[in-house]
């Protein structure tokens, strides 16, 4: 009996030997990353699932928000729960000023593959993902300016075949669509998300008409009466209720109402998030005040990350950047009609027949990189806000922009004055080629 007791009592020790020499699974490091991005929801979750299957160092965990993104990360980077990347919808200026996001030049400088597929050195703009010599993001891609998305069966039937080139015109198709409709479907429909930046702005913008003068280095509003009062009109013939975006989407989708505006990731929305089948829908661009292109329509370079200096685990953050700017993550991203390239290495890869809708898409030759425009310490309602508020009549249209044009400017130089910013100015400013001109800045 006392053999067969220390038989086993060795064969333990043995095996406990044996397991102590296997080496533990090592735990893995979990980047967050926070997105505001739905419309390729079901691709970037495809492409995490396949890196955290691959990877049995790092982990993935994306977490979509669209309501209130860049409030929702100050608050927890302050309450300690910030998240380990972010996507590039944020005020750039906001975030360096709260020393809450990572120079990546050095990451960048280091690694030769990123460069090559990114051009992530020539990608640099001034205030929009680059202070000076330090770059907080790199563009994967650019979101095209502002289309019209229409629905074609209800234009025609009220005897329409496109958009027109006048905002007067688009007005008169907008109320008769409506009248057609007769309380069933409408002209037009407008989200609550930021209204008057999805069409009228864009209108504007290739009217000339911009809310910062380059050349002067000051804020003026002036310009944007006529699309107010074309916004009052547009209103009062649009489905009444400015829901989210999402659920506009979804109701142009069902073929709510006929008119819609958004840049290009609506090719995505409306193929996979909201897929369009009822009907065929089109792509136009925005129509100008008469009809002649006089500025440039802003597009935006895009889908860039930025790293939180909270992130505890930073070079694996990167590996996670380097990822999802890699070629094979961006030449699918691209074919999926996700968005648009922005590079010529990553545009001669890509099967511009997988594209889909995004092909309707296809940058103008009027498009153009606005110079990114010196954020202020602003007291009250931000231009949008107030001229959606003209627009809808809580204020008068010239009171509206008489004030912007006196908050603005004195906020202005009053962050000038206490050495906060520095005035932009560019004196050869060409709106049709907004960053063509020479950069200047000014003490005051």
């Amino acid at each position: 009996m006392k053999k067969k007791v220390s038989l086993l009592v060795a064969i333990m020790m043995a095996a406990l030997i044996v397991l102590s020499a296997v080496p533990a699974m090592a735990e893995k490091t979990v980047i967050t990353y926070w997105s505001n991005d739905r419309h390729d929801e079901t691709y970037m979750t495809d492409m995490i699932n396949k890196f955290n299957e691959a990877h049995d160092d790092i982990e993935i965990n994306m977490v979509i928000m669209t309501d209130d993104f860049e409030n929702s990360i100050l608050l927890a980077i302050d309450g300690g729960t910030a998240p380990d990347i972010i996507g590039q919808s944020v005020t750039l200026k906001n975030m360096v000023d709260y020393n809450a996001v990572v120079d990546l030049a050095p990451y960048i400088q280091a690694d030769e593959e990123y460069q090559k597929v990114t051009n992530a050195l020539n990608l640099k703009f001034e205030g929009l993902n680059a202070i000076g010599d330090a770059i907080y993001w790199v563009p994967s891609g650019q979101r095209s300016g502002v289309r019209i998305e229409y629905n074609k069966a209800l234009l025609e039937a009220s005897g329409f075949e496109g958009i027109p080139a006048t905002l007067a015109e688009y007005v008169e198709m907008a109320k008769k669509m409506t009248a057609d409709g007769a309380g069933k479907t409408y002209g037009i429909g407008f989200t609550s998300s930021s209204p008057f930046e999805r069409q009228l702005e864009m209108m504007a913008q290739v009217s000339g008409v911009f809310y910062y003068d380059y050349k002067n280095g000051k804020f003026d509003f002036s310009g944007y009466k006529p699309f107010l009062e074309a916004g009052r009109e547009l209103v009062a013939v649009a489905y009444p209720d400015q829901q989210g975006v999402d659920n506009m989407r979804a109701m142009f989708a069902e073929g709510t109402f006929a008119l819609w505006g958004n840049a290009s990731q609506e090719a995505g929305v409306f193929t996979n998030q909201f897929p369009i089948t009822a009907f065929e829908w089109g792509v136009a661009p925005v129509p100008s005040l008469d009809g002649e292109i006089k500025g440039a329509l802003q597009v935006n370079p895009n889908k860039g990350y930025l790293m939180l200096d909270a992130c505890k685990n930073k070079d694996a953050a990167w590996e996670v950047i380097k990822y999802f700017q890699s070629e094979e993550f961006l030449v699918g991203y691209m074919e999926g009609g996700f968005d648009l390239p922005i590079t010529s290495y990553i545009d001669e890869r890509i099967d511009k027949s997988k594209m889909g809708r995004m092909a309707d898409y296809s940058l103008l030759d009027y498009e153009s990189v606005y110079p990114a425009v010196p954020t202020i310490n602003l007291m009250g309602d931000d231009y949008r806000t107030q001229l959606w508020n003209a627009i809808m009549g809580h204020m008068e249209i010239d009171a509206a922009i008489e004030d912007l044009n006196t908050r603005y400017n004195a906020a202005y130089d009053e962050d000038i004055s206490l050495g906060f910013i520095k005035r932009l100015v560019i004196e050869d400013y060409d709106p049709l080629h907004p960053s063509a001109g020479t950069v200047t800045w000014l003490d005051k």
